[in-house]
Protein backbone atom coordinates (compact mmCIF):
# COMPACT_ATOMS: atom_id res chain seq x y z
CA UNK A 1 0.00 0.00 0.00
CA UNK A 2 1.08 3.33 -0.34
CA UNK A 3 2.57 5.32 2.20
CA UNK A 4 0.26 8.24 2.87
CA UNK A 5 -2.68 5.33 2.45
CA UNK A 6 -1.42 3.04 5.20
CA UNK A 7 -3.65 4.24 7.90
CA UNK A 8 -4.16 2.22 11.02
CA UNK A 9 -6.55 3.70 13.70
CA UNK A 10 -9.41 1.48 12.54
CA UNK A 11 -9.63 -0.81 15.00
CA UNK A 12 -13.05 -1.90 16.18
CA UNK A 13 -14.70 -0.30 13.05
CA UNK A 14 -16.34 -3.14 10.70
CA UNK A 15 -16.65 -3.36 6.93
CA UNK A 16 -19.28 -5.68 4.90
CA UNK A 17 -17.67 -6.73 1.52
CA UNK A 18 -20.19 -7.34 -1.23
CA UNK A 19 -18.78 -9.06 -4.03
CA UNK A 20 -20.27 -10.03 -7.88
CA UNK A 21 -19.62 -11.82 -10.68
CA UNK A 22 -17.07 -10.07 -12.42
CA UNK A 23 -13.54 -10.81 -13.93
CA UNK A 24 -12.54 -8.09 -11.31
CA UNK A 25 -13.80 -10.07 -8.62
CA UNK A 26 -10.01 -11.08 -7.89
CA UNK A 27 -9.49 -7.69 -6.89
CA UNK A 28 -11.76 -7.81 -4.03
CA UNK A 29 -9.26 -9.90 -2.33
CA UNK A 30 -6.38 -7.04 -2.40
CA UNK A 31 -9.05 -4.79 -0.93
CA UNK A 32 -9.35 -7.25 2.17
CA UNK A 33 -6.18 -7.15 2.61
CA UNK A 34 -5.91 -3.19 2.26
CA UNK A 35 -8.93 -2.96 4.70
CA UNK A 36 -7.13 -5.50 7.30
CA UNK A 37 -4.39 -3.47 7.33
CA UNK A 38 -5.67 -0.35 8.75
CA UNK A 39 -7.32 -2.44 11.72
CA UNK A 40 -10.46 -3.03 10.46
CA UNK A 41 -12.94 -6.55 10.51
CA UNK A 42 -13.91 -7.52 7.01
CA UNK A 43 -16.80 -9.86 6.36
CA UNK A 44 -17.44 -10.66 2.92
CA UNK A 45 -20.61 -11.68 0.62
CA UNK A 46 -20.14 -13.32 -2.69
CA UNK A 47 -22.71 -13.72 -5.38
CA UNK A 48 -23.34 -17.36 -6.84
CA UNK A 49 -21.60 -15.61 -10.02
CA UNK A 50 -19.16 -14.16 -8.08
CA UNK A 51 -18.07 -17.98 -6.59
CA UNK A 52 -17.63 -18.77 -10.45
CA UNK A 53 -14.29 -16.35 -10.08
CA UNK A 54 -13.28 -16.24 -6.66
CA UNK A 55 -13.98 -18.76 -3.36
CA UNK A 56 -14.76 -18.24 -0.13
CA UNK A 57 -12.26 -20.01 1.25
CA UNK A 58 -9.92 -16.68 -0.25
CA UNK A 59 -11.43 -14.42 1.35
CA UNK A 60 -11.53 -16.49 4.98
CA UNK A 61 -8.03 -16.81 4.31
CA UNK A 62 -6.64 -13.61 4.17
CA UNK A 63 -9.09 -12.89 7.40
CA UNK A 64 -13.18 -12.09 6.19
CA UNK A 65 -14.89 -13.31 8.45
CA UNK A 66 -17.90 -14.13 8.02
CA UNK A 67 -17.80 -14.85 4.60
CA UNK A 68 -21.35 -15.33 3.72
CA UNK A 69 -22.15 -16.98 0.15
CA UNK A 70 -25.55 -19.06 -0.23
CA UNK A 71 -29.21 -17.60 0.69
CA UNK A 72 -29.79 -20.34 2.65
CA UNK A 73 -26.72 -21.11 4.83
CA UNK A 74 -26.44 -24.49 6.33
CA UNK A 75 -26.33 -24.04 10.07
CA UNK A 76 -27.74 -21.41 12.48
CA UNK A 77 -27.02 -18.54 11.45
CA UNK A 78 -30.75 -17.86 9.57
CA UNK A 79 -30.52 -13.91 9.91
CA UNK A 80 -27.32 -13.57 8.60
CA UNK A 81 -28.98 -11.03 5.83
CA UNK A 82 -29.84 -8.66 8.86
CA UNK A 83 -25.75 -9.21 10.43
CA UNK A 84 -24.03 -6.72 8.23
CA UNK A 85 -26.60 -3.52 9.24
CA UNK A 86 -26.77 -4.82 12.08
CA UNK A 87 -22.92 -4.90 13.00
CA UNK A 88 -21.04 -3.05 10.12
CA UNK A 89 -20.51 0.55 10.19
CA UNK A 90 -19.96 0.51 6.20
CA UNK A 91 -20.99 -1.90 3.58
CA UNK A 92 -18.62 -1.47 0.14
CA UNK A 93 -19.64 -3.44 -3.23
CA UNK A 94 -17.07 -4.25 -5.61
CA UNK A 95 -17.14 -5.15 -8.14
CA UNK A 96 -20.89 -4.47 -8.79
CA UNK A 97 -22.69 -5.79 -11.48
CA UNK A 98 -25.52 -4.30 -13.64
CA UNK A 99 -28.04 -7.20 -12.43
CA UNK A 100 -26.75 -6.21 -8.64
CA UNK A 101 -27.63 -2.77 -9.65
CA UNK A 102 -30.70 -3.48 -11.30
CA UNK A 103 -31.33 -5.38 -7.63
CA UNK A 104 -30.17 -2.35 -5.60
CA UNK A 105 -32.11 0.27 -7.36
CA UNK A 106 -35.44 -1.83 -7.18
CA UNK A 107 -35.39 -2.87 -3.84
CA UNK A 108 -35.19 -6.60 -5.03
CA UNK A 109 -34.03 -9.03 -2.36
CA UNK A 110 -33.55 -12.33 -3.94
CA UNK A 111 -30.12 -13.46 -2.91
CA UNK A 112 -28.01 -12.87 0.46
CA UNK A 113 -26.02 -9.93 -0.89
CA UNK A 114 -29.26 -7.88 -2.16
CA UNK A 115 -31.11 -8.40 0.92
CA UNK A 116 -28.03 -7.77 3.01
CA UNK A 117 -27.82 -3.95 0.77
CA UNK A 118 -31.90 -3.79 1.54
CA UNK A 119 -31.08 -4.07 5.19
CA UNK A 120 -28.29 -1.84 5.73
CA UNK A 121 -29.39 1.63 7.15
CA UNK A 122 -26.96 3.46 5.78
CA UNK A 123 -25.57 4.66 2.12
CA UNK A 124 -23.80 1.96 0.11
CA UNK A 125 -20.26 2.34 -1.50
CA UNK A 126 -20.84 1.09 -4.96
CA UNK A 127 -18.25 0.18 -7.58
CA UNK A 128 -19.17 -1.03 -10.58
CA UNK A 129 -17.62 -3.03 -13.50
CA UNK A 130 -18.93 -4.87 -16.41
CA UNK A 131 -18.65 -4.19 -20.78
CA UNK A 132 -19.08 -0.74 -22.05
CA UNK A 133 -22.46 -1.21 -24.06
CA UNK A 134 -23.55 -2.74 -20.51
CA UNK A 135 -22.54 0.16 -18.48
CA UNK A 136 -24.06 2.56 -21.25
CA UNK A 137 -27.48 0.62 -21.69
CA UNK A 138 -30.29 2.92 -21.10
CA UNK A 139 -31.42 0.73 -18.00
CA UNK A 140 -28.18 0.03 -16.42
CA UNK A 141 -27.42 4.07 -16.63
CA UNK A 142 -31.39 4.95 -14.82
CA UNK A 143 -30.88 2.45 -12.13
CA UNK A 144 -27.14 4.37 -11.15
CA UNK A 145 -29.05 7.66 -11.47
CA UNK A 146 -32.24 6.06 -9.08
CA UNK A 147 -28.99 4.93 -6.36
CA UNK A 148 -26.97 8.53 -6.44
CA UNK A 149 -30.45 10.17 -5.91
CA UNK A 150 -30.86 7.66 -2.90
CA UNK A 151 -27.87 9.24 -1.57
CA UNK A 152 -25.84 6.16 -1.89
CA UNK A 153 -21.53 6.81 -2.83
CA UNK A 154 -21.48 5.96 -6.52
CA UNK A 155 -18.11 5.53 -7.78
CA UNK A 156 -18.25 5.61 -11.57
CA UNK A 157 -16.12 2.56 -13.47
CA UNK A 158 -12.53 3.43 -15.77
CA UNK A 159 -12.23 3.91 -19.04
CA UNK A 160 -9.84 1.55 -21.00
CA UNK A 161 -9.57 -1.82 -22.12
CA UNK A 162 -11.83 -4.49 -20.61
CA UNK A 163 -11.63 -8.37 -20.18
CA UNK A 164 -13.56 -8.79 -23.48
CA UNK A 165 -10.99 -6.40 -25.01
CA UNK A 166 -13.36 -3.78 -25.72
CA UNK A 167 -12.12 0.08 -24.84
CA UNK A 168 -14.52 2.30 -22.86
CA UNK A 169 -15.87 3.03 -19.77
CA UNK A 170 -16.78 -0.22 -17.61
CA UNK A 171 -13.89 -1.12 -15.96
CA UNK A 172 -13.47 -1.31 -11.98
CA UNK A 173 -11.83 1.88 -10.68
CA UNK A 174 -9.10 2.60 -9.52
CA UNK A 175 -8.49 0.19 -6.04
CA UNK A 176 -7.02 2.77 -3.87
CA UNK A 177 -9.48 5.27 -4.85
CA UNK A 178 -12.84 2.28 -3.89
CA UNK A 179 -10.36 1.60 -0.78
CA UNK A 180 -10.24 5.40 0.12
CA UNK A 181 -14.09 5.84 -0.30
CA UNK A 182 -14.67 2.59 1.68
CA UNK A 183 -12.62 4.29 4.48
CA UNK A 184 -14.28 7.44 4.35
CA UNK A 185 -17.56 5.84 5.43
CA UNK A 186 -16.07 4.11 8.62
CA UNK A 187 -14.52 7.86 9.59
CA UNK A 188 -16.24 10.19 11.76
CA UNK A 189 -17.07 13.42 9.66
CA UNK A 190 -15.37 15.75 12.09
CA UNK A 191 -14.16 17.90 9.01
CA UNK A 192 -17.43 17.99 7.15
CA UNK A 193 -18.29 21.66 5.58
CA UNK A 194 -14.25 22.15 5.96
CA UNK A 195 -12.35 23.41 3.07
CA UNK A 196 -8.64 22.68 3.43
CA UNK A 197 -5.35 23.74 1.38
CA UNK A 198 -2.66 21.74 1.16
CA UNK A 199 0.80 22.84 -0.09
CA UNK A 200 3.27 19.97 -0.72
CA UNK A 201 6.49 19.03 -1.76
CA UNK A 202 9.41 20.67 -3.04
CA UNK A 203 9.93 23.45 -5.69
CA UNK A 204 12.81 23.72 -8.08
CA UNK A 205 14.07 26.67 -9.16
CA UNK A 206 15.03 27.06 -12.64
CA UNK A 207 18.96 28.22 -13.20
CA UNK A 208 19.68 26.44 -16.86
CA UNK A 209 18.11 24.39 -19.65
CA UNK A 210 19.17 21.56 -17.44
CA UNK A 211 19.93 22.45 -14.04
CA UNK A 212 17.73 23.60 -10.96
CA UNK A 213 17.84 24.35 -7.35
CA UNK A 214 15.75 22.25 -4.97
CA UNK A 215 15.52 19.70 -2.16
CA UNK A 216 14.88 16.31 -1.29
CA UNK A 217 10.93 16.93 -0.01
CA UNK A 218 8.93 13.81 -1.14
CA UNK A 219 5.86 15.38 -0.61
CA UNK A 220 4.95 12.78 1.76
CA UNK A 221 3.58 14.64 4.85
CA UNK A 222 1.17 16.52 2.91
CA UNK A 223 -0.12 13.91 1.23
CA UNK A 224 -1.02 12.24 4.46
CA UNK A 225 -2.58 15.41 5.44
CA UNK A 226 -4.81 15.90 2.45
CA UNK A 227 -5.77 12.20 2.32
CA UNK A 228 -6.78 12.68 6.60
CA UNK A 229 -8.58 15.49 5.84
CA UNK A 230 -10.42 14.41 2.45
CA UNK A 231 -11.11 11.01 5.14
CA UNK A 232 -12.49 13.22 7.43
CA UNK A 233 -14.98 15.08 5.32
CA UNK A 234 -13.05 17.99 4.31
CA UNK A 235 -13.28 19.18 0.52
CA UNK A 236 -9.40 19.51 0.33
CA UNK A 237 -7.54 21.52 -2.70
CA UNK A 238 -3.27 20.04 -2.63
CA UNK A 239 -0.95 22.38 -4.56
CA UNK A 240 1.70 20.30 -5.16
CA UNK A 241 5.42 20.42 -5.99
CA UNK A 242 7.36 18.53 -8.52
CA UNK A 243 7.82 14.64 -7.48
CA UNK A 244 4.66 14.32 -5.20
CA UNK A 245 2.67 11.70 -4.49
CA UNK A 246 -0.54 9.75 -6.03
CA UNK A 247 -3.26 11.71 -4.68
CA UNK A 248 -7.00 10.42 -5.58
CA UNK A 249 -9.09 12.17 -8.16
CA UNK A 250 -11.27 12.81 -4.90
CA UNK A 251 -8.83 15.85 -4.31
CA UNK A 252 -8.37 19.03 -6.39
CA UNK A 253 -4.76 18.68 -7.05
CA UNK A 254 -2.93 21.68 -8.45
CA UNK A 255 0.60 21.05 -9.93
CA UNK A 256 3.27 23.77 -9.82
CA UNK A 257 6.95 23.61 -9.91
CA UNK A 258 8.60 26.53 -8.71
CA UNK A 259 8.28 29.26 -5.39
CA UNK A 260 6.25 31.66 -7.57
CA UNK A 261 4.02 29.17 -9.07
CA UNK A 262 3.21 27.86 -6.09
CA UNK A 263 2.50 30.95 -4.13
CA UNK A 264 0.34 32.31 -6.99
CA UNK A 265 -1.59 29.05 -6.88
CA UNK A 266 -2.39 28.83 -2.65
CA UNK A 267 -2.90 32.92 -2.89
CA UNK A 268 -5.57 32.25 -5.07
CA UNK A 269 -6.81 29.40 -3.14
CA UNK A 270 -6.37 30.59 -0.14
CA UNK A 271 -9.37 33.44 0.46
CA UNK A 272 -12.05 30.75 0.34
CA UNK A 273 -10.08 28.08 2.31
CA UNK A 274 -11.04 27.83 6.13
CA UNK A 275 -7.74 25.91 7.18
CA UNK A 276 -4.25 25.68 5.27
CA UNK A 277 -1.73 23.21 6.38
CA UNK A 278 1.93 24.80 4.77
CA UNK A 279 4.05 21.06 4.53
CA UNK A 280 5.69 22.05 1.26
CA UNK A 281 9.83 22.65 1.95
CA UNK A 282 9.49 25.82 -0.70
CA UNK A 283 13.25 27.19 -2.12
CA UNK A 284 13.69 30.54 0.35
CA UNK A 285 15.78 31.71 -2.59
CA UNK A 286 16.30 31.30 -6.55
CA UNK A 287 19.07 31.48 -8.44
CA UNK A 288 18.97 34.04 -10.95
CA UNK A 289 18.73 32.13 -14.19
CA UNK A 290 21.45 31.82 -16.67
CA UNK A 291 19.19 31.16 -19.51
CA UNK A 292 17.04 28.73 -21.57
CA UNK A 293 21.11 26.88 -22.96
CA UNK A 294 23.36 24.65 -21.07
CA UNK A 295 25.73 26.20 -19.32
CA UNK A 296 29.24 25.07 -20.47
CA UNK A 297 31.98 23.60 -18.42
CA UNK A 298 34.56 26.53 -18.50
CA UNK A 299 36.50 28.14 -15.73
CA UNK A 300 37.48 26.42 -12.72
CA UNK A 301 34.46 27.96 -10.36
CA UNK A 302 31.38 28.96 -10.91
CA UNK A 303 29.52 31.72 -9.65
CA UNK A 304 25.62 31.88 -8.64
CA UNK A 305 23.60 34.73 -7.42
CA UNK A 306 20.33 34.22 -5.81
CA UNK A 307 17.58 36.26 -4.76
CA UNK A 308 14.27 35.68 -2.43
CA UNK A 309 11.58 34.27 -3.17
CA UNK A 310 7.98 35.00 -1.63
CA UNK A 311 7.89 33.20 2.10
CA UNK A 312 4.19 31.61 1.13
CA UNK A 313 3.23 30.92 4.88
CA UNK A 314 4.47 34.58 6.37
CA UNK A 315 2.47 36.58 3.48
CA UNK A 316 -0.79 34.53 3.71
CA UNK A 317 -0.70 33.96 7.16
CA UNK A 318 -0.86 38.01 7.54
CA UNK A 319 -3.75 37.52 5.09
CA UNK A 320 -5.88 35.51 7.45
CA UNK A 321 -9.04 36.28 7.73
CA UNK A 322 -11.11 34.94 11.47
CA UNK A 323 -11.83 32.15 11.47
CA UNK A 324 -9.34 30.49 8.95
CA UNK A 325 -6.59 28.44 10.43
CA UNK A 326 -3.10 27.82 10.03
CA UNK A 327 -0.77 24.89 10.39
CA UNK A 328 3.38 25.72 9.61
CA UNK A 329 5.70 23.14 8.88
CA UNK A 330 9.62 23.57 10.33
CA UNK A 331 12.39 21.46 8.69
CA UNK A 332 15.18 22.02 10.77
CA UNK A 333 18.62 20.53 10.96
CA UNK A 334 19.01 21.65 14.85
CA UNK A 335 17.20 23.69 17.52
CA UNK A 336 13.84 22.33 16.54
CA UNK A 337 11.99 23.60 19.49
CA UNK A 338 13.23 27.29 19.32
CA UNK A 339 12.53 27.74 15.49
CA UNK A 340 9.36 26.36 15.53
CA UNK A 341 8.51 28.70 18.43
CA UNK A 342 9.70 31.39 16.62
CA UNK A 343 7.98 30.81 13.18
CA UNK A 344 4.86 29.92 14.86
CA UNK A 345 5.13 33.54 15.94
CA UNK A 346 7.31 35.33 12.96
CA UNK A 347 4.46 33.39 10.37
CA UNK A 348 0.90 34.55 12.69
CA UNK A 349 0.22 30.70 12.49
CA UNK A 350 -2.14 28.95 14.85
CA UNK A 351 -0.05 25.38 15.01
CA UNK A 352 3.21 24.58 14.02
CA UNK A 353 4.55 21.43 13.78
CA UNK A 354 8.78 20.88 13.62
CA UNK A 355 10.56 18.03 12.19
CA UNK A 356 14.14 17.15 12.22
CA UNK A 357 15.19 16.29 8.54
CA UNK A 358 18.63 14.95 7.43
CA UNK A 359 17.59 11.30 9.48
CA UNK A 360 16.41 8.02 7.82
CA UNK A 361 13.16 7.25 10.45
CA UNK A 362 12.29 11.66 9.69
CA UNK A 363 12.24 14.40 7.78
CA UNK A 364 12.70 13.97 3.56
CA UNK A 365 11.80 10.97 1.98
CA UNK A 366 10.80 8.87 5.18
CA UNK A 367 7.55 7.14 5.87
CA UNK A 368 7.83 8.41 9.53
CA UNK A 369 8.31 11.78 11.67
CA UNK A 370 9.75 12.84 15.14
CA UNK A 371 8.07 16.26 15.76
CA UNK A 372 7.87 18.68 18.07
CA UNK A 373 4.05 20.37 18.24
CA UNK A 374 2.96 23.95 19.40
CA UNK A 375 0.55 26.24 19.20
CA UNK A 376 -0.69 29.73 19.44
CA UNK A 377 -2.39 28.87 23.02
CA UNK A 378 0.74 28.02 24.23
CA UNK A 379 0.56 24.08 24.35
CA UNK A 380 3.43 22.08 23.44
CA UNK A 381 4.27 18.18 22.88
CA UNK A 382 6.67 16.40 21.41
CA UNK A 383 5.79 12.89 19.66
CA UNK A 384 8.38 10.24 19.10
CA UNK A 385 8.64 8.72 15.74
CA UNK A 386 5.54 7.60 13.81
CA UNK A 387 4.16 7.19 11.23
CA UNK A 388 3.60 10.77 8.85
CA UNK A 389 -0.53 9.21 8.27
CA UNK A 390 -0.25 9.35 12.43
CA UNK A 391 1.48 12.76 12.95
CA UNK A 392 -1.09 14.20 10.22
CA UNK A 393 -4.14 12.75 11.42
CA UNK A 394 -2.89 14.10 15.11
CA UNK A 395 -2.37 16.93 14.14
CA UNK A 396 -5.89 17.65 12.69
CA UNK A 397 -7.71 16.14 15.94
CA UNK A 398 -5.46 18.89 17.73
CA UNK A 399 -6.59 21.55 15.14
CA UNK A 400 -10.28 20.82 15.64
CA UNK A 401 -9.79 21.72 18.88
CA UNK A 402 -8.61 25.00 18.89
Amino acid sequence: MLTHLSFKGFLGRRLQLGVCGSIAAYKALDLVRMFRDTGTDVGATLTDSARQFVTPLSFEALGASPVFSAMYPVGDDVFGHLTPGEAAHAMLIAPATASTLARLANGLADDMLSCQALAFPKPLVIAPAMNPRMWHNAATQANWETLKARGHVCIEPGCGRTACMEEGRGRLADLNEIFLYGLRALTPQDMAGQTVMITLGPTREKWDGVRFWSNPSSGTMGACFAVAAWLRGATVHAVTGPGTPWLPSMISRYDVTSAKEMFEAAEGLWPTMDIGVFTAAVADFSPIPFGDEKFKKGAEELVVRFASTTDILKTLGAAKKEGQRIVGFAAETSSMQENALKKLRAKNADMVVGNIVGRADSGFQSPTNEVFVTDRNGRQEEWPVQPKTEVAWRVLDWLLQL
